[in-house]
C-alpha cells in the first residue's frame, strides 16, 4: 500500500483560553449547565436538561461507562520526603479486572511525583484496617523516560481496589490547577460509571443525571455502552509543530454482541456521548475491514493511529455491524475486548458510525481538537468564538456541546 504524508500544523488548532474560563468546580445540578447545539453551521443555546429536544426522537444514544479510579497515591520515605504514585496502567497482572482483585501484590506502570527523591528502595503509607495496623509498600522495578513500573505489596486482606478506594485520591485533570477535594470523589464521575480502570473521566457524560436519562428513556431514547479506559495521555499536549507526528497513546475498549445488534437498529441516529465514545465506535471499523480481508479481527493487535485512513470509502457503518455481528454470533464472542490508537483528524477522516457528538470545550493544540475538527471542519472557530463570547465554562467541569452535520 501507498505511504500517504501526513501533515497537520497545530499552530492552526489554537486559540486563546483564559484561566478563568475554565471551570474549576462543577455546577451544583448537573443537567443545568449550558448547551451550545450546533447545527449544520448555525448555534444556538440552552441547557443540557434539553438535550433531547434538538435529536431526532428514538435516537440512541452511546456512554462510555468506564469508573475512574482513585489513581493518585501519597506516600512517603523512611527520610519522609514525600512521593505521589500515580497509577496509569495495570502491568501484572495486565488485564484490568485481575489487577483490582488481585490481594498482596500487583504491579503497576506509574507516574512519580517528586522522582528525584526516590532513587532507590522502597516508600509506604501506613493505614488501619478494623482497628488493626498495615502498611502499602512500593519499590520502582523497572524505570522509564515518563512512566515506571512500580510494585506494591501490602499486608491487609483486601483487593488493590479495595487499597485504591481507601487510599488513593481522584486525579482529577492537571489544568485545574487544584488538589482534589470531596465533591470530586462523586462529581468527577458519571452517574452510569460502572467498571474501573480510568485516570480520567469521560466528562461529556458528567451532565447527564438519572432523571434526566430516566426522562428521555420515557420519551423513546435509547442507551447503549461501551468500555473504554481513558488514560493519562488524553492529557498530553501535542508539542510537535506537525501534529501527525504526536504518538497516540493505547486505550483499551470492550464493546458486547448485544451493543453491536441495537447499534444495528438505530444505526442512522447514534449518538456518542464524549470523544472516548466516539474513538471506540469509530475503532469497530477497523476490526469489521479486518475480519473482511481476511476473516480475523485479530484483536490482539492495536488499531493503529492510522488505520482508519486505509479503509475503502464505500464500507460502510452498517456493513461494519453487520460485519461484527455475523462474526460475534459465529464464534459465540459475547464481548470484543481491543485496544485502539486512532488518531482522529481533518485529513480526510470519515466518520462511519456516530451520527452526532456530544462533547465539551476542549485545551488549544490538542488531539480532542482536531478530532473536533474533523466532524465540523473550520466551524470549530465559529464554535469557539462563540462559547467564548458567551459566557460557556471551559473543559473537563465545563458546559457541553451538541454536534450535528449532516452526512
Amino acid at each position: 500500500m501507498q505511504t500517504v504524508e501526513r501533515h497537520i500544523d497545530i499552530n492552526d488548532y489554537n486559540y486563546e483560553l483564559p484561566d478563568e474560563r475554565i471551570a474549576k468546580f462543577p455546577l451544583s445540578e448537573r443537567s443545568q449547565s449550558k448547551l451550545m447545539v450546533y447545527d449544520n453551521g448555525t448555534i444556538s443555546e440552552s441547557r443540557f436538561a434539553n438535550v433531547a429536544s434538538y435529536l431526532p426522537d428514538g435516537a440512541m444514544f452511546v456512554f462510555n461507562n468506564t469508573r475512574v479510579v482513585r489513581a493518585r497515591i501519597i506516600m512517603h520515605k523512611a527520610s519522609g520526603a514525600r512521593i505521589e504514585v500515580f497509577c496509569l496502567e495495570p502491568h501484572s497482572p495486565a488485564d484490568y479486572e485481575n489487577a483490582f482483585s488481585v490481594r498482596g501484590e500487583s504491579e503497576w506502570s506509574c507516574v512519580v511525583g517528586n522522582l528525584k527523591k526516590w532513587k532507590e528502595g522502597e516508600i509506604s503509607v501506613e493505614f488501619d484496617v478494623d482497628g488493626q495496623p498495615h502498611s502499602l509498600r512500593a519499590e520502582i522495578v523497572e524505570r522509564g523516560t515518563r512512566e515506571h513500573i512500580v510494585r506494591f505489596r501490602w499486608s491487609a486482606d483486601m483487593t488493590f481496589g479495595q487499597l485504591l478506594e481507601l487510599l488513593g485520591r481522584i486525579p482529577i485533570p492537571p489544568y485545574l490547577n487544584r488538589d482534589s477535594e470531596d465533591i470530586d470523589n462523586t462529581r468527577y464521575q458519571t452517574v452510569y460509571a460502572k467498571f474501573e480502570g480510568s485516570v480520567a473521566a469521560p466528562t461529556a457524560g458528567l451532565h447527564f443525571t438519572p432523571e434526566l436519562i430516566a426522562d428521555m428513556r420515557g420519551k423513546g431514547f435509547g442507551f447503549e455502552e461501551v468500555t473504554l479506559h481513558v488514560g493519562a495521555g488524553t492529557f498530553l499536549p501535542v508539542k510537535a509543530e506537525d501534529a501527525a507526528e504526536h504518538p497516540m497513546h493505547t486505550e483499551h475498549f470492550i464493546v458486547t454482541r448485544t451493543t453491536i445488534e441495537n447499534l444495528l437498529q438505530n444505526v442512522d441516529c447514534i449518538v456518542a456521548v464524549g470523544t472516548t465514545s466516539v474513538r471506540t465506535l469509530e475503532s469497530l471499523s477497523a476490526l469489521a475491514w479486518r475480519i473482511k480481508c481476511s476473516g480475523d479481527a485479530d484483536t490482539g493487535r492495536v488499531v493503529g493511529q492510522w488505520e482508519l485512513y486505509d479503509i475503502a470509502e464505500e464500507f460502510s457503518g452498517r456493513e461494519v455491524l453487520q460485519i461484527l455481528r455475523d462474526y460475534m454470533a459465529e464464534r459465540g464472542i459475547e464481548q470484543l475486548k481491543a485496544a485502539t490508537q486512532i488518531m482522529i483528524t481533518p485529513l480526510g477522516y470519515r466518520f462511519r458510525i456516530v451520527r452526532y457528538i456530544i462533547t465539551n470545550f476542549h485545551q488549544p493544540k490538542s488531539t480532542l481538537l482536531l478530532l473536533v475538527s474533523a466532524y465540523v471542519g473550520q466551524d470549530w472557530h465559529k464554535i469557539y468564538d462563540y462559547a467564548l463570547a458567551h459566557d460557556f465554562r471551559f473543559l473537563s467541569y465545563g458546559d457541553s456541546s451538541l454536534l450535528k452535520v449532516d452526512r
